[in-house]
């Protein structure tokens, strides 16, 4: 039999698990390849390559991301080849099977939840006698007769061999994300998750973990995400794990968690500041919701004073980029609960706050439940709420308009000193900066049309504009300098219009010359010549004092100079502010 593995990843640069562990549990026994497409790839095209590599079996790995995709791609092949076998398998799959049966005509088996041994086992009957009712966690049609089996018991972890070892991944593991798993299960019951279903964590050994990672690391792999679902659950077993990857890491190498900040242990903490090289661990939190009464209706237990501890005591560290998300759209949590939810959430600072909507996934308690808070949500995934019975779809609708401009104002970390200033004062509460301005941003059409870098920069300013802010000019001074600090090289046409006059630019350039060390002794060991001067550098006036506020942060009013350097050894710029004295000589 030619049997292939596949499925629909969302990006490129992700990479499927769980049909890397069928593959090296069915081996030797049986050889199955490895195929993974995008959920962007013409279903044509997907069905094409398939096609021509004249499989009998093809397992599908399903998502609520790429199940719709992927029925696209099974009818096409059915009627390609009727022949085809078609297994189906994964968490979207796994729940509401009887639907599923109904629904897909093409489909010949569905694998129920961990899909190791029911799969080989599927393979072993279909070249043989063909008796499936002896296979737990499978489901298929007969005539006209479903026929659903249990899920087996959970399979012994210490017993799979190892899915990160195949010599076809070896050459892409610099160029994408690679997946990897230290435990299955979680010791929590948040009814909008599937993991609540599965009781218990179990771990896989830790001396095999270790081999894995240490042989991932010598064969190239960049970035390594942990999808354990709480991976500081136990505190000796993170810290052991933590010990061993800062003592065996290669530069370069970055390595994301999931953790559950309010149970992370001061002293955890302390020993990541002091011990954990910059940059090698990135932490994802899920607060959710900050409102004690949803979080008790979603089985949550979650004390948010103990994860504001964690999160500030991690950011102070000034080592682990954190990544916090929210739920729009749980049990009793209107419009103005989430505005809490959201400002206390934002008022950590975290270097990425993620706000996604509630989906209701198959086999979760709040879909079971759903009549209860009179959801309305999408037929097909991903299940997205459209309302329930205190938020309506205007208010969610609104949230997204926050959620749009976050990704771009917050997230990308593009304009922080400006954004910081804006939600620090200037709007109400930082929510009421991200709402009022997502508004205008959709009242504007912006949404569906492109932009460019510039754009960002401008689109804020008319808005600006628009709600008449009392400090205009230092925030168009503000985002002067996020936009030149971060520019590799010196810009053609800066979006701005108030540009100095070349006398005063050219009487400013002629005392640096004169006395370069009138930028500091910093810029003076650059020993640039005029040529260079005039080439990487430009200046450029702004309404505060930057001296001031690069050392204090507070924004003292007033006209000022900065020489901003574009240094093409380093790649990095270099912003100098001019001091009053020089701008009076050149004047």
């Amino acid at each position: 039999m030619k049997i292939i593995a596949t499925t629909l990843n969302a990006k490129y640069i992700h990479t499927n698990l769980a049909i890397r562990y069928l593959k090296a549990y069915a081996e030797p026994e049986y050889a199955v390849d490895l195929v993974e497409y995008t959920i962007k790839d013409p279903v044509m095209n997907i069905v094409s390559d398939l096609i021509q590599r004249k499989p009998d079996v093809i397992g599908f790995s399903c998502y609520i991301w790429n199940i719709e995709e992927t029925i696209k791609v099974m009818s096409m092949l059915k009627k390609i080849n009727p022949d085809l076998i078609l297994v189906l398998g994964g968490p979207e799959v796994t729940y509401d099977v009887t639907e599923w049966l109904d629904r897909l005509s093409d489909v010949d088996f569905i694998v129920l939840g961990e899909g190791e041994i029911t799969f080989k086992q599927l393979l072993q009957e279909l070249e043989g006698e063909r008796n499936f009712d002896s296979i737990s966690g499978l489901a298929y049609r007969e005539g006209m007769e479903k026929k659903i089996s249990p899920q087996r018991n959970k399979v012994d972890l210490k017993e799979l061999p190892s899915p990160y070892r195949f010599e076809e991944d070896l050459a892409q593991l610099g160029k994408r994300v690679t997946y990897f798993e230290t435990s299955r299960g979680c010791p929590f019951s948040c009814q909008f998750c599937l993991s609540s279903i599965e009781v218990g964590v179990r771990y896989f050994d830790r001396e095999k973990v270790k081999e894995d990672i240490r042989f991932l690391m010598n064969n190239g792999a960049k970035t390594i995400k942990f999808v354990d679902r709480t991976f500081n659950i136990s505190r000796s077993y993170a810290m052991e794990m933590f010990r061993f990857l800062i003592d065996e890491h290669l530069p370069g190498t970055v390595f994301q968690f999931e953790i559950t900040a309010d149970i992370m242990r001061p002293e955890v903490i302390e020993f990541l500041n002091q011990e954990a090289p910059v940059g090698l661990f990135r932490f994802e939190i899920g607060v959710q919701s900050t409102n004690d009464a949803t979080n008790e209706l979603v089985m949550r237990k979650q004390n948010f004073s103990k994860l504001s501890r964690t999160v500030t005591m991690v950011k102070d560290g000034g080592k682990i980029d954190q990544h916090l998300d929210l739920i729009a759209g749980l049990p009793e949590e209107d419009y103005h609960s989430f505005k809490k939810t959201f400002n206390d959430v934002f008022a950590l600072r975290p270097e990425e706050l993620q706000l996604g909507f509630l989906k209701m996934l198959r086999g979760t308690g709040l879909r079971i439940r759903s009549k209860e808070h009179d959801y309305i949500y999408m037929d097909h995934a991903p299940y997205e709420i459209l309302g329930n019975n205190i938020l309506s779809f205007d208010d969610i609708i609104r949230i997204k308009q926050v959620e749009d401009v976050l990704e771009k104002y917050w997230n990308d970390h593009r304009m922080d000193a400006t954004v910081e200033h804006l939600v620090s004062g200037v709007f109400e509460t930082p929510f009421d900066f991200f709402q009022n301005f997502g508004s205008y941003w959709d009242k504007q059409g912006w949404s569906r049309i492109g932009h460019q870098l510039e754009d960002l920069y401008k689109r804020l300013f008319a808005f600006l504009q628009e709600e008449d802010v009392a400090t205009l000019g230092v925030v168009e001074s503000l985002l002067k300098y996020d936009y030149l600090r971060h520019q590799k090289f010196k810009p053609r046409k800066p979006w701005w219009q108030d540009r100095l006059e070349k006398d005063v630019r050219t009487g400013i350039y002629k005392q640096i010359l004169h006395t370069p060390d009138v930028l500091g002794e910093e810029f003076a060991a650059l020993q640039l010549n005029e040529k260079e001067l005039y080439k990487h550098t430009m200046i450029e006036s702004i309404h505060f004092d930057l001296s001031v506020y690069l050392e204090t942060g507070q924004l003292k009013e007033e006209e000022s100079f900065v020489l901003v350097y574009f240094n093409q050894t380093t790649n990095k710029t270099a912003i100098y502010p001019i001091a009053s004295e020089t701008r009076k000589t050149a004047s």
